[in-house]
Formats: structure tokens, sequence, C-alpha cells
């Protein structure tokens, strides 16, 4: 190997772009895909592509040297970009397992088989790249929740969308619109200041007002995120034993999944409430 691919992490890289597009490419043939969670694997194939690619040209090209103007640390941006990708397509691999993967689908299969391969790859990537203590905001506990609420927040959201699809037009109260609104704000939000706390001139400029506004934010995401909680478990478990599906073993899979994700995601803003205040 010469070039990027002659280092250990640039093979890994290539074998993650191969095996990701590899599964997008089957997916693709195999058929337009109108299910949410189907959408959310596809999105995150060619996530897992677009990242180590742009990570290879960066590194290659020595731009990343370039952007120690804007970037606090380039080896913790990697490092936070690999972990997320090893946690999405793991995601993505076991949803597509899940719904869409059954003996007699030859062709779900080998994807399945492909983007499992490519999810090892993932992981041994992410800790090899842990191994190494990168230092910077995604390498550090509020980092982490930060990306971990994010996340989250996509499966609460592909679950919630799937759940209105699948469902029955008359079953989609409001209350429960409210809580799929709280959610993508939040999310919205989350993002910005990931963001934020990434670009070191922009930290340079928000240093004292960023910290502010992440505690008011944890604040008002911690009582909207129990709003929201209470919404869905009201307006959507009121009618037990109603099946707003037509597949009766896949009733309330959608629903549950909502509810257990947003729980997390409210645990995950209450311990970053707690963290904001103790770094005050």
């Amino acid at each position: 190997m010469c070039g990027p691919f002659k280092s250990c992490t640039g093979i890994l890289r290539l074998l993650e772009i191969i095996f990701s597009t590899l599964s997008l490419i089957i997916v693709v043939f195999r058929g337009r895909m109108v299910s949410p969670w189907g959408i959310w694997c596809e999105f995150v194939w060619v996530f897992c592509i677009i990242v180590p690619l742009v990570l290879i040209v960066v590194e290659a090209k020595m731009w990343h040297i370039l952007l120690a103007a804007f970037l606090p640390n380039w080896a913790d941006l990697t490092c936070g970009l690999t972990v997320l990708c090893a946690v999405m397509i793991t995601s993505a691999t076991l949803i597509f397992a899940a719904v869409f993967t059954c003996l007699s689908c030859i062709s779900s299969i080998l994807c399945f088989i492909l983007s499992a391969v490519a999810t090892v790859v993932f992981l041994i990537d992410a800790v090899m790249q842990r191994i190494k203590c990168p230092s910077g905001y995604l390498s550090s506990l509020r980092g982490g929740l930060r990306t971990a609420e994010a996340f989250t927040a996509c499966i609460i959201l592909a679950a919630a969308t799937d759940h209105f699809v699948n469902g029955e037009f008359f079953f989609r109260p409001f209350g429960m619109k409210c809580s799929i609104i709280v959610f993508a704000v939040c999310l919205l939000v989350t993002v910005v200041i990931i963001v934020l706390n990434l670009l070191k001139l922009l930290q340079c400029l928000l240093s004292f007002g960023l910290s502010i506004m992440e505690l008011v934010f944890n604040i008002v995401a911690v009582l909207l995120y129990l709003l929201a909680v209470i919404l869905w478990f009201v307006f959507g478990y009121k009618r037990y034993g109603y099946n707003p599906y037509i597949c009766e073993k896949c009733s309330y899979k959608d629903l549950n999944t909502v509810s257990i994700g947003a729980i997390v995601n409210l645990v995950f803003y209450i311990v970053d409430l707690i963290l904001a205040f103790k770094s005050r």
C-alpha cells in the first residue's frame, strides 16, 4: 500500500469506505427505500462513506495543518467522528437485520453481512483512536454526552416517523406531534452546540456566553423532554390494546422505541445539566 493507505489507520479507512459503499449499493439496487428505518440505514452508510473519505483527503493533502487555526484538536475530531460512525453503523446494521432481513432475502442477507463487516472495521478503528487518548471536546465527558444526545434523538425521530407512517391516519394526536417537535428542536440545538464547541474562533468569541447558553439550554431541554415524555405516554398508550398497524406482531415496537429513547435522552440531559452546574 502507498500514499494515505500505508498506515494501519489508512487501511482501516479504506475498508470502511469499501464495505459501507457495497452495503449501500446492494440496498439501492434492491429497490427504493420508503421505510424511515431504511432511510436511516441509507443515511448512515452514506455518512460512513463520506467521513473516512474526507479524513483521508484532508490528511493526505495536509489540510488539517491549515485547519488548526479553526479546530482546537484534529486528533480529537477524527476520534470523535470515528466513534460516532462506529455507533451509527452498529445501529444501522442491527436495525437492517431486525426490520429487513429474512432467510429468503439473499440481497438483504448479503447487505447485512457487508454492513456487519464495516461495523467491525469501524469499531477496531474507534478503539485504536481511543487508545491514543486524544484530548478535546469530543473526547471529554461533556462532548460524549452531547454526541449521545444527538444520536439518540435521531433514533427517536426515525421510530416516531415510522410509527406515524405505518399507523392509521386518525391515530396521530396533537400531543404526540408536540413531542416530535420537542425531539427535533433539541436535536438541532444540540448539534449547533457541538459545532460551536469544536470551532476555536467561536470558542474565543463566545467563551463565557457559550457556557451560559449551554446551561440555559440544558434546563430548557430537561423540562421540554419531561413534557414530551409525558405527552407521548398519555397520547400513545391511552388506548391500551389498540393496534395502529396492519401487522399484529409489530403493534407497539416503534411506540416503545420512542418511549425508551426519550427516557434515555432525558437522563442524558439531566446528567449534562448536573455537569454544567458543577463546571461553573
